[in-house]
């Protein structure tokens, strides 16, 4: 997506276009098989979901056909991972190529380990600190128990993106808020939880064995071998990573 003329305009494929992702199950399958796919165009061909979806599908209210709405159903869904993971922007993560990600970005460090060696801070600790009372939280929820708010620590929306990034959180869904009475109600909210939760440590944590390095150039050539106009230098840009300071 990009801004022409002063406008957002989407460059995605034609209604009749028999390559054209046409719902939520199938864009899922697409991540399975690609294992990475940011939201928007990025620069480099074909590696978003815009680019494999109608442009006129867009926030057009129907859900069936909207990609912006799929991100709903494919995130509750929790057969692969959602979140911002490229360059703080949204995208997917299929569930077999997670734990190189999570390898690559903890760099060797699970999140208590993080916080113990000094490479967290502590509005990441808190927010982190509620997962242990519950699996799932929604975002209101979160920054008030985290103590993020006019009193409290500031930058939540920051924080959670950088323990997005950095491959401790995930997006798990967007569900309405329920009144007394257990009645939904308003728009969808993101709700949060640890990839532990989704998959469990056994899985999250099975390619710990390898360097992260070495898991960063398995993310590379598996992007590349599916989205050849990758290079080096533009995954470097999309991803938006650098390993964190203390760590080298």
């Amino acid at each position: 997506m990009a801004i022409e003329n002063g406008q957002w305009v989407l460059r995605g494929l034609h209604w009749d276009d028999p390559c054209r992702i046409s719902s939520w199950q199938e864009l899922s399958h697409f991540v399975d098989k690609v294992g990475f796919l940011p939201l928007f165009r990025n620069g480099i061909d074909g590696f978003s979901v815009e680019e494999h979806t109608c442009s006129l599908s867009w926030w057009s209210g129907n859900p069936e056909q909207d990609p912006w709405a799929w991100r709903q159903f494919i995130a509750g869904s929790g057969q692969v991972a959602y979140g911002k993971f490229f360059g703080r922007k949204a995208g997917f993560i299929s569930k077999t190529w997670f734990p190189h990600f999570a390898n690559w970005r903890r760099d060797g460090y699970d999140f208590d380990s993080r916080w113990d060696s000094g490479l967290a801070n502590l509005r990441q600790k808190r927010i982190m600190d509620q997962f242990s009372v519950k699996d799932e939280l929604y975002s209101f929820d979160l920054k008030h128990l985290a103590g993020f708010g006019k009193e409290g620590e500031r930058n939540f929306d920051g924080t959670l993106t950088d323990l997005q990034m950095g491959g401790y959180l995930l997006i798990r869904g967007f569900r309405q808020r329920r009144n007394q009475k257990g009645q939904p109600y308003g728009w969808p909210i993101s709700v949060y939880a640890l990839p532990e939760t989704l998959w469990g440590y056994g899985h999250i944590s099975s390619a710990y064995s390898m360097e992260p390095e070495q898991s960063r150039q398995l993310i590379y050539g598996q992007i590349q071998k599916n989205f050849p106009a990758a290079t080096p230098s533009t995954l470097h840009r999309v991803f938006g990573w650098d390993r964190p300071k203390g760590t080298e």
